[in-house]
């Protein structure tokens, strides 16, 4: 008898990589450089395996939510919350007032206007106010590169051009994507052959780091990042580790890096000490990110029943409880650590053609500024230039020549779990609501699909954050069987009624997207699952474009 001895082929692996699948536009190879595909290369063999199991986290989450398991101050994490003598690294140079700040996409013109605007500090976003086009991408990469090193003008289509012009320039801290959102124009494959889509966290937050860190230090200022839609504190290490592999990586004092988190989800408002812990030696502050929290309050107990569900979006103001809750509990946390509390933004916008819009978004602003700066913020987030000013003269009536606020504890602040989940409003879901969430949304997509990503729609500036909003409510209206005040049951059929009406009203174009946008809607909005972006099928869909 002979005994045949079976062998087990060795394991091969490869070396992993980075591939660029989108097309290369004019100058696109300065950020796509071999150097800058190997950092990234580094950064997803490093941390691309514990991004998936942080998202896992959340589905998980999100489920024992849906299944009646509120979420609460953890026991495990009590000990960090506990102890008084930890603080955070805080403000970076040039990020040491910060009482305005202005949001917007990084295209040319308007980083240019951001970079003229007066404000302390810009916001310069790649994720809800950019539509993730491959384009958008990488050349809001070209444009940040050229404004840090004074380098940026913009000529538009009708002659008109635009630079730089302000003696002293806004503070700049980049927004990358969430953990969330892949960036299918460019594809890792891991050292078992494994290929997917890159991270667009790492992608932005990568590309934007390499190519800039060592500039911004030496004109006075830093690596700057908001983080968004953070859901724990075991993403914000995930974020930690990230910057200071990056900082050895360029050979930068471990530190130099500044994060401020938006705390725009539900769970990460019962974690805020942990996340400020985890990040402590890269952490500058907090930020209240109300439309997204919003969004995660809807999303979390959509199917809870009638008393998780809240009326009109224009109803779900800053003062109800829940919100005003979370945002005195972020306060309180930020300045017990020494970090900054940043505010959010108020959607009101003026018009230059008609006053009594203006002379409204003006009165709104103010109002909102003036509550937060009475509340304790250090520093608040403006969506239009001529907002500045009237945010300004909050702050500065509260703050005088100081800084910030830090020295103001908010030991009268005792916030609950229970606070923070005291969804009752008790105003009813109008028409007229209704209504105004098909017609924003749908009309949001459209830009979006076109390439944009913070849209002015009736006066209001919208982003993705807003449309979320928007569509997830009437998911809820509807398989919570709500009606308008007015009677009619918001079914799949009222909607889609709805739906046909805002495409027959609408200003069509040659080449629009209202068709697709449509169709996304009623997929986010009217299908039996609840996906839990409307940008994810959206992208995957309508902005890939292979070369």
């Amino acid at each position: 008898m002979t005994i045949t001895e079976t062998r087990t082929p060795p394991l091969t692996t490869t070396a992993p990589s980075i591939e660029v699948l989108g097309a290369l536009g004019n100058r696109y190879d300065e950020i796509l450089s071999p150097d800058a595909l190997a950092f990234l290369t580094e950064l997803h063999h490093r941390f691309s395996s514990r991004r998936h199991d942080r998202l896992a986290d959340r589905l998980r989450r999100r489920f024992e939510i849906g299944n009646g398991h509120d979420p609460r101050f953890r026991d495990d994490t009590a000990h960090i919350r506990a102890d008084d003598s930890w603080r955070v690294a805080g403000a970076g140079p040039g990020l040491e007032d910060r009482r305005v700040e202005i949001t917007g996409p990084t295209d040319p013109k308007m980083t240019i206007n951001a970079l003229n605007s007066g404000a302390r500090v810009w916001l310069a976003d790649q994720e809800d106010a950019t539509s993730p086009t491959w384009k958008n991408v990488i050349e809001g990469q070209l444009s940040l590169r050229d404004a840090i090193r004074g380098e940026l003008s913009f000529t538009s289509p009708e002659g008109k051009t635009y630079s730089v012009t302000a003696e002293r320039t806004p503070t700049i801290v980049m927004r990358p994507r969430g953990w969330h959102l892949g960036e299918n124009h460019l594809r890792y494959t891991d050292r078992a052959g494994r290929q997917l889509a890159a991270s667009g966290s790492l992608v932005d937050f990568g590309l934007y780091f390499f190519h800039n860190a060592q500039a911004l230090i030496e004109s006075g200022r830093g690596p700057y990042f908001y983080i968004a839609k953070l859901e724990s504190s075991e993403e914000a290490k995930l974020w930690d580790d990230v910057f200071s592999f990056s900082e050895t990586y360029l050979g930068i004092p471990h530190g130099t890096i500044r994060a401020t988190v938006l705390i725009e989800t539900l769970p990460a408002a019962f974690e805020m000490d942990e996340i400020l812990y985890e990040l402590r030696d890269h952490c500058a502050g907090l930020n209240a990110g109300r439309w997204d929290y919003i969004f995660s309050i809807i999303k979390n107990y959509r199917g809870r029943g009638a008393r998780f569900v809240l009326p009109d979006r224009s109803e779900v103001t800053m003062t109800v409880p829940f919100m005003r809750a979370y945002t005195e509990l972020l306060v309180k946390t930020c300045h017990k650590r020494g970090a900054f509390a940043i505010g959010g933004m108020s959607a009101f916008i003026p018009n230059r053609r008609d006053p009594e819009v203006t002379a409204r978004a003006f009165e709104k602003v103010a109002a909102d500024k003036k509550r937060e700066a009475g509340d304790g913020f250090d520093g608040t987030w403006v969506a239009h230039p001529d907002l500045i000013p009237t945010a300004m003269a909050e702050f500065d009536a509260v703050l005088g020549d100081r800084p910030n606020q830090l020295d103001r504890q908010r030991d009268d602040v005792q916030v609950k779990a229970e606070d923070l989940l005291d969804v009752h409003i008790g105003r009813p879901v109008t028409a007229a609501g209704v209504r105004a969430n098909v017609s924003v949304a749908i009309r949001y997509i459209e830009a979006w699909l076109r390439g944009l990503g913070a849209v002015a729609i009736d006066n209001l500036m919208e982003d993705a954050a807003t449309a979320e909003i928007s569509r997830s409510q009437v998911w809820q209206w509807i398989h919570q069987d709500r009606s308008t005040a007015e009677g009619d049951p918001i079914t799949r059929e009222y909607i889609e009624g709805l739906i046909g009406e805002v495409l027959s009203e609408a200003d069509r174009r040659k080449n629009d997207r209202y068709e697709d946008a449509a169709q996304i809607f009623r997929e986010v909005a009217l299908g039996q699952d609840f996906p839990a972006f409307l940008t994810l099928p959206a992208y995957a869909k309508y902005l890939v474009e292979l070369a």
